[in-house]
């Protein structure tokens, strides 16, 4: 039985990107070598990180002042890259504490400058995304996350200040259609929406950089990688490679489609979970997540060893949905409950088997 991949990242991929990454690892643009062990200064490899960079201008629509980088690190590195390369040690940088990694990003903020929250729902735990904030208009930057993996909450607005705008999109890069150029600097660990884990997006407005009074290292300075594009040091090539067959998949599904996909793919879930009377949504309507649909059954826990508790509902529908090969539902580890991933490589028949095992579930356990 194919398995029907649920998990949050490193996640689904299309299977055509697949079957072409599989003919790159034993044969690369008929070279006779793997993309595993060709020369990163090899013609071939040049080609693909130049036509992957010019995919991303192209499906963004960037203005000429916006610079494509692959880089190494994760999305995570980015919490750092991001202030050490704007933010002098007596400016402030504004922050939206909507989750695990937004609040990562502002820990690590802290390390360069000062730091201001302009808003937080931590105490509702995460639950919502507050369309109350403050911003001040001296303020270096204002940093957002777009999509909370975590909790499956989503921004379906976007915030206006008078400083620059970052925003964090590992979870929904390449999801909907977005006015990319009212961001400065976007940036996307690849694996969830764009390819294989291992390369990190960064678009960044090339008149935001060069501000900063601190001596950067050289290979964590944006400007290092821009003036390189992207080969300074060797670049995970496979990742790089996944990510431009990626592209090329999603530039032929187009941005409309794929956000239309997307949409009808989180309406039919949410409206299974809004109409059972076992399964409940975890946060607030207006702010789901069309990428990370969060749930759980609630009920009375049962205490097990070392302190902690389960759900033994939930434990069992887990296992009553490998039956139907769903796997990775099961919610984060500080959250529990359930998270769907449901990115652009989710067919909609995978959501419509998850529903039927739920349905299925609910009658028997309701």
């Amino acid at each position: 039985m194919k398995k029907i991949n649920f998990y949050s990242g490193p996640a689904i991929l299309p299977q055509e990107v697949m079957e072409q990454a599989k003919e790159g690892i034993t044969d690369f643009a008929g070279t006779g070598l793997s993309i595993l062990e060709i020369s990163h200064r090899s013609k071939e490899f040049v080609k693909v990180m130049e036509d992957a960079r010019s995919l991303v201008k192209e499906l963004m629509q960037l203005k000429d002042d916006r610079e494509v980088l692959f880089l190494q690190g994760g999305g995570s590195s980015q919490f750092f890259m991001v202030p050490m390369n704007l933010l002098n040690t007596n400016e402030t940088a504004e922050y939206f504490d909507t989750g695990q990694w937004a609040h990562g990003a502002m820990e690590e903020a802290k390390n360069f400058g000062h730091v201001h929250v302009a808003c937080s729902s931590k105490a509702d735990k995460y639950r919502h995304i507050p369309t109350q904030y403050q911003v001040s208009d001296f303020s270096k930057y204002l940093h957002i996350t777009s999509n909370n993996t975590v909790y499956g909450t989503q921004f379906h607005w976007w915030p206006q200040p008078k400083c620059a705008t970052v925003v964090d999109m590992s979870s929904d890069i390449f999801s909907r259609k977005v006015d990319y150029n009212r961001f400065d600097l976007i940036y996307a660990g690849a694996q969830k929406n764009m390819g294989a884990a291992g390369t990190t997006l960064v678009v960044v407005n090339k008149n935001i950089l060069g501000s900063v009074d601190r001596k950067l290292p050289k290979m964590l300075d944006y400007r290092t990688h821009i003036n390189a594009q992207s080969m300074s040091n060797t670049p995970s090539c496979f990742a790089v490679y996944v990510s431009y067959l990626t592209l090329q998949w999603i530039k032929k599904q187009g941005l409309q489609a794929i956000e239309e996909r997307n949409t009808r793919k989180a309406n039919k879930l949410y409206a299974a979970i809004d109409s059972s009377s076992l399964f409940k949504g975890t946060v607030a309507n207006e702010d789901r997540s069309q990428m990370n649909v969060c749930f759980n059954i609630p009920s009375t826990t049962l205490p097990v060893e070392g302190g902690a508790s389960t759900n033994l509902l939930e434990e069992k529908f887990i296992a009553f949905a490998a039956n139907y090969g769903i796997v990775g539902i099961k919610g984060y580890r500080t959250v529990g409950g359930f998270r769907a991933s449901i990115y652009n490589a989710m067919p909609e028949s995978g959501v419509d088997i998850l529903i039927e095992a739920m349905r299925e579930f609910e009658r028997s356990h309701a």
